[in-house]
């Protein structure tokens, strides 16, 4: 089980299933965000972006095959949709 910087939880989930709860949850989020327009939602869905980046660059980091470059690209794709969505409702 894996634990989470600076905290005493511990999760459960490998790398690969924290980027892809991350990558869902800042969909989610920036989803509702930019339907909502509130500043201070989108603040927070511009953090859960951030956060899913950087689960998403620790996990290609300490990835040993390639066997998973497909599902990583997949979910930083997503991310960058996520980001451009952001972008376009701060316009």
């Amino acid at each position: 089980m894996d634990r989470l910087p600076n905290q005493e939880v511990t999760t459960g989930y490998n790398d690969l299933q924290q980027v892809e709860v991350l990558v869902q949850t800042a969909q989610k989020v920036v989803g509702s965000a930019t339907i909502t327009m509130d500043p201070e939602f989108l603040q927070h869905a511009q953090n859960a972006v951030n956060i899913a980046k950087t689960q998403l660059q620790n996990a290609k980091a300490n990835i040993a095959t390639g066997a998973d470059q497909d599902f990583l690209a997949k979910c930083e794709s997503s991310l960058f949709q996520c980001e451009h969505q952001l972008q376009e409702a701060l316009r």
